[in-house]
């Protein structure tokens, strides 16, 4: 049997009519660029997480430019960072010529440990991003206090959390503002690439709104210098028709991640995800860590079980940051996991049986090498 990490066709096939019926709307309106469909997506999606406003971007990458930009986040100051996510969230803090600062994840959720935070504020420090990591929040009322209390700025990087909760509160909310990706792999994907950032501070909101158009608040009158960062008509239209399946399809994600639960609860050499308490974990990634993870992912490669890593390099080691000073054992919890973690198959496209022979195949592999060690 042949289980994909992610089946991006058979999502498109399931709602095909209406994919394409979008697409050509948008087509005979020529509304190519920003315009009636990227608002009509960017309505539905502000209010599907109980926020104000919304303005979609190209990428997420470009949300979280845009929203340090809107900040004034600037060379000097300094933007602290989990160790333990995707490079862009570093990234977005280095384009503005801040300093992003690490911080490593907790042991348990793998999000940004909160009790390490303070220790790294100095007078140079302007925001904290929290990272809701694989679906689940990080602990953002606790990081949120943390912030309070020292006059920083929260911004929650939501780019593989759309629709995720804690306490009944959306994520994306807890901050100034949330920075999402709808890259085509995301729960809410793209057809390529999109972005967008939520917030209750219309002050925020329109400034992001010229920053992704030059800087102009109206045609050809540039206020500001900024980017071109809008978001194409058709991924709008796109958009818009997936957000009506969203809910749908992480009912079924989080089915999915109980099924890989009851069918992998008894293998000793691997840590499953646990749920944040008062947490909605949407399931973007379903990540364990596995003893000699390496070989399991070899050997499920060939059973044509497909992985990913999701991060073998955490950011503090990478070539990018030598520059920071960063050493091995600055963040000992995200790189013991980098070596451990494993990203199974994971989607709402997946199904029961597949599931089974994951969980079945990663249980023969311990089973039968258990006396090659």
């Amino acid at each position: 049997m042949k289980v994909n990490f992610l089946d991006l066709k058979s999502q498109y096939l399931s709602i095909k009519d209406e994919i394409d019926q979008a697409i050509q709307n948008v087509l005979v309106n020529t509304a190519f660029t920003a315009g009636p469909y990227v608002k009509s997506f960017e309505d539905n999606f502000a209010k599907r997480h109980n926020a104000k406003y919304c303005v979609g971007v190209n990428n997420g990458t470009s949300a979280l430019h845009a929203t340090l930009m809107a900040l004034e986040i600037k060379a000097g100051d300094e933007v602290i960072v989990p160790v333990n996510t995707f490079f862009a969230t570093p990234e977005s803090v280095s384009l503005t010529g801040a300093t992003p600062v690490f911080v490593d994840c907790e042991g348990k959720f793998y999000n940004i440990d909160p009790d390490k935070i303070e220790n790294a504020i100095t007078k140079n420090t302007k925001a904290i991003i929290a990272v809701n990591l694989y679906g689940q929040p990080a602990q953002l009322d606790k990081i949120k206090g943390i912030a309070n209390k020292n006059n920083l700025i929260l911004i929650e990087d939501c780019a593989q959390s759309h629709i995720s909760e804690l306490n009944g509160q959306s994520v994306g909310t807890y901050g100034l503002c949330g920075c999402f990706s709808f890259y085509c792999g995301k729960n809410l994907g793209a057809y390529g690439e999109g972005g967008a950032v939520i917030t209750n501070d219309e002050k925020l909101y329109k400034k992001i709104m010229i920053i992704r158009d030059h800087g102009m608040s109206q045609k050809y009158h540039h206020e500001i210098v900024g980017h071109n960062y809008r978001m194409e008509g058709i991924q709008g239209a796109i958009l818009d028709v997936k957000l009506k399946y969203l809910d749908e399809w992480t009912v079924t994600r989080r089915k999915n991640a109980e099924l890989y639960g009851k069918y992998l609860k008894d293998c000793k050499e691997i840590v499953l995800p646990e749920e944040m308490p008062n947490a909605k974990h949407v399931y973007h990634l379903f990540v364990i860590r596995a003893e000699r993870r390496d070989e399991l992912m070899d050997y499920l490669k060939e059973n044509e079980i497909y992985t990913g890593l999701h991060y073998p390099i955490p950011c503090h080691l990478q070539n990018a940051y030598k520059f920071l000073g960063y050493k091995e054992g600055d963040s000992p919890v995200s790189e013991k996991y980098s070596k451990e973690i494993l990203s199974l198959p994971m989607s709402e496209q997946l199904k029961e049986d597949e599931i089974k022979y994951v969980s079945e195949k990663i249980k023969e592999f311990y089973t039968n090498s258990m006396f090659s060690v």
